[in-house]
Formats: structure tokens, C-alpha cells, sequence
């Protein structure tokens, strides 16, 4: 498996770990209660080096870009990043990506740690502009510091900006504490955050700097146990779990990030398709009535018919509930039963997100 280069840092504080997309990355530092309960309170420091960063440059770099996503590239600014997905021609999910506009030649495209080698061959296949493409991810190291006083945290090692004046979806390039840094207001948590792209030879410095700062303030490092449970409370979708090539942004609830009215892109018209004909089935959110914790792949049904699938599922540590995501081919309007561990359970059909932060 692979290792992100904070690998010994982990080890040093004795991190829990687990494999994920082909990486062996920190799980849990203490607890993954404790963990999530200190990123909705104070913050939390993540490292995320396994993600892949893609850079796309030249005069058609624009052009590739909006022939790949479905969400309108044209919207860009410089300093903005957008949230997208990735189709294949019948509408399925390649993968959910952020892309970050430098310049009007130059992006850099965030994707998934386990669809990076995926989304670089679909990127190249579909290349007819002549940009340029090139995998950085192994030359970057990515931290998240997320959590309600995560600006307070972070500003004061800024020298050459205001923090706080950066908006969300918006990023800039400077500096923390001499070391060169993409500072990106983004997150997968739901709260106030910053995500930080760095030289992978400067991340443990980075690491260094902001490690004593969130412990100061009250926070905690997190692994990717707490990262689930934040991301799910906040009812974000996980690739893979929510979404895949047999799933299309219409079923997973993702519509306000795509265009139809844009122009061509892959996909278009199988998603036009099913926008007209109606979508048979929609990722929902649901709420167990009681103790039991509904698990990714558990069966769900309504009036004793089975109509779906929970994709994702987990006790939440902020409403302490248990919650989850559920694809199905019926109404909202009616709750479901899920069958765990042999008996049904009943559960209550949601919306998301589930939390919101203060």
C-alpha cells in the first residue's frame, strides 16, 4: 500500500490505521467520537495526501474541462474552485472532482485517491484541445484544518492575508510560515475549513507549524473514521459508496451541479434523458427509529417490498442518531424498513443535511 510522506508522523502519534483506495492512512489518533466532537467544537487537523491533484493547462485546457464536467467551467473565476462530476456516455459517475481555476490556461483538478489512475486515463482518452495534463499527486501533500476556529488558528501564520476574507469556494496562494501554500476555502466536514496544498517536500514542515497551533486551541489530529461521520452528518456523498459509474448525479441528489443548459458535455444526453423521463430512483437520507446502525450494502423496503439499498451509514456523534444514506426506487414520502443483522427496523425518510453547523 501506499504511504502519504507524513507516514512516520502518524506513526509517532500512534495513529490506528486503515487502507483506503490503495493508501495506509491514519484511522484514529484517540477515538473517532472524540475526533468528530473536536472538528464540530474547536477544529481538526487532516492529512488527505492521498487524494490526487491533476494539473491542465494550455489554451484548451477551458475547452477539455467543460467537455468533462457537468457542472459550467465557463463560471470560473480565477481563484475559485468548483465542485463537478465526471460521466462516462450513459450518464454514470467517473468520479466527483473540485477544479481549481489559476488562469485561464491553467486548472488543477482534485479527484479521488482510488479513481486518480481512472480519471487521468479518461482525461487523456477525451483529450481532442491539446492541453496539457499532468499528475502532480505524488509532488503534493494535502492538510485540511476544518472546525469552527479554524480561521482564528490559521490567520495569525498567514503574513501575507487576511484568511477570514476568503470565501467559500475561493482560494489564494501564499504563504504559512514562509512555506509556499494553495489556501482553499473548502472542506469535507460541513464546518468553517481550509484545505492546504503544498510541495510534498514542505508537508511535514507544514505539519509541524499547524500541529502545536490546533492542539493549543483545543483541537485534535483526525483520521479517516471522523472524516466519514463529518462528511455523512453533512450530507456529503462518498465516491464509491453513494455514487459510481452505475449511478448518475441525478440518482445521487447532485442536480444543482449540473448544466444541462451549458452545452455538450459527456453524458449530457443520457442525463437529459432521464430528466425527461424521470428518475426511477434517488439517493435519500434516513434516520433509524432507535439503537440499531443501519451499514453500507443493508436492504430496505416499504409495505414488505424490497426497494433499495443503504449506501452509507454510521452513528452520528453530533445528534446521536443513526443515520445514513439509501438509493430506492420509491417515493420519499413514505418511511422504509431496514433489515439489520436479520430483523427490520424502521427508519424515517430525512432531508439533508443532516447538521448544520453554527
Amino acid at each position: 500500500m501506499k504511504r502519504t510522506p507524513l507516514y512516520d508522523i502518524h506513526r509517532a502519534l500512534d495513529a490506528k490505521w486503515t487502507e483506503f483506495g490503495g493508501w495506509e492512512m491514519p484511522l484514529q489518533y484517540s477515538s473517532i467520537v472524540a475526533e468528530h466532537l473536536a472538528v464540530r467544537g474547536t477544529a481538526g487537523l487532516f492529512d488527505l495526501s492521498h487524494m490526487g491533484e491533476i494539473e491542465v493547462r494550455g489554451s484548451g485546457a477551458s475547452d477539455l474541462l467543460q467537455k468533462l464536467c457537468t457542472n459550467d467551467i465557463s463560471r470560473l473565476k480565477n481563484g475559485q474552485a468548483q465542485y463537478t462530476l465526471l460521466c462516462n456516455e450513459t450518464g454514470g459517475t467517473v468520479d466527483d472532482v473540485l477544479v481549481y481555476r489559476f488562469t485561464d490556461t491553467h486548472y488543477m483538478v482534485v479527484v479521488n485517491a482510488a479513481t486518480l489512475a481512472k480519471d487521468v486515463a479518461w482525461m487523456e482518452t477525451h483529450n481532442d484541445t491539446g492541453a496539457e495534463l499532468a499528475d502532480t499527486s505524488e509532488d503534493t501533500v494535502l492538510l485540511a484544518l476544518q472546525g469552527p476556529d479554524a480561521i482564528e488558528i490559521l490567520n495569525p501564520l498567514v503574513l501575507d492575508a487576511d484568511i477570514s476574507q476568503i470565501q467559500f469556494f475561493r482560494f489564494t496562494v501564499g504563504k504559512i510560515a514562509g512555506i509556499p501554500t494553495i489556501i482553499s476555502r473548502t472542506g469535507y466536514t460541513g464546518e468553517v475549513g481550509f484545505e492546504l496544498y503544498v510541495n510534498a517536500d514542505d508537508g511535514q514542515e507544514l505539519w509541524h507549524v499547524l500541529y502545536p497551533a490546533v492542539m493549543e486551541a483545543g483541537g485534535v489530529p483526525v483520521g479517516l473514521g471522523a472524516r466519514d461521520t463529518l462528511r455523512l452528518e453533512a450530507g456529503l456523498r462518498l465516491y464509491g459508496m453513494d455514487m459510481d459509474e452505475q449511478t448518475t448525479p441525478l440518482e445521487a441528489g447532485l442536480v444543482r451541479f449540473v448544466k444541462l443548459n451549458k452545452g455538450e458535455f459527456i453524458g449530457r444526453g443520457a442525463l437529459l434523458a432521464q430528466k425527461e423521463s424521470g428518475i426511477a430512483r434517488r439517493l435519500v437520507g434516513f434516520q433509524v427509529r432507535g439503537r440499531a446502525v443501519a451499514r453500507a450494502g443493508y436492504a430496505v423496503y416499504q409495505d414488505g417490498t424490497r426497494v433499495g439499498t443503504v449506501t452509507s451509514g454510521a452513528p452520528s456523534p453530533s445528534l446521536k442518531r443513526n443515520i445514513g444514506f439509501a438509493l430506492l426506487t420509491v417515493s420519499r414520502d413514505k418511511d422504509v424498513d431496514i433489515e439489520i443483522r436479520g430483523r427490520m427496523h424502521p427508519a424515517k425518510i430525512v432531508k439533508v443535511p443532516f447538521y448544520r453547523a453554527k
